[in-house]
């Protein structure tokens, strides 16, 4: 037990410290110690990350210390699901989600952020990264099997590409089979409303709310 508690310990501390390193090293001494994986992603990286998000939302630390905690928390996460994978297991989810910025626009944070966020708050999350054409947001979702594509433009020129993807979701027919949400600096409810999407979150906190209270909408 001690073992599993040092270990635990190190998990965490690694995301405390926005130490990548530290997180895969904890990661891999997790794997190999017979532990529950499962018990060891929630305790370990989970919770601490949501502990920060929160803290974040209280301005009690900054952007770029959300960040560097996610990118450990991914880090470390990879080891994990690997792990998990080599022996028959799968990590529990709330849902799939697909998130990206949109096509013309280059800027990530934000949506990195969120999609930190949604996967400590038990999401299965596929970042597409930035510049995301509609084509592949629809694309990706179905070849996921995803109930959410989570759109990001911090530029309101790129905003429009948000509308787009909605548009060629109703083009297609699907509008019904994926519950869409935008966010972004220039992105408010009422843009939202315009273009149809099925919900708006201003942050990370927000968009987990968000799908958590919207769940018997959208999940399979």
């Amino acid at each position: 037990m001690a073992d599993t508690e040092q270990i635990l310990a190190k998990m965490k501390a690694s995301i405390e410290a926005y130490d990548s390193d530290a997180a895969v090293a904890a990661a891999k001494e997790a794997a190999t110690a017979g532990m529950d994986l499962l018990v060891a992603v929630e305790k370990g990286f989970a919770e601490p990350i949501r502990a920060l998000g929160e803290a974040f939302a209280r301005m009690e630390i900054f952007l770029p210390q959300l960040i560097l905690a996610a990118n450990a928390m991914e880090a470390g996460m990879a080891v994990m699901e690997e792990a998990i994978t080599a022996i028959g297991g799968e990590l529990e989810t709330k849902g799939v989600v697909v998130i990206g910025t949109v096509e013309g626009d280059i800027h990530d944070i934000g949506k990195t952020v969120v999609a930190a966020m949604l996967q400590s708050n038990g999401y299965q999350v596929h970042d597409l990264g930035v510049e995301v054409p509609a084509s592949r947001f629809i694309e990706s979702a179905k070849s996921l099997n995803a109930d959410v594509i989570a759109m990001s433009a911090l530029l309101s020129t790129t905003m429009l590409y948000q509308r787009d993807v909605i548009e060629l979701l109703n083009n297609k027919g699907l509008a019904d089979k994926y519950f869409t949400i935008v966010g972004g600096a220039p992105v408010k409810q009422a843009w939202a409303d315009e273009i149809g999407a099925d919900g708006y979150a201003s942050g990370a906190c927000e968009a987990v709310k968000l799908l958590d209270q919207h769940r018997e909408v959208w999940a399979k």
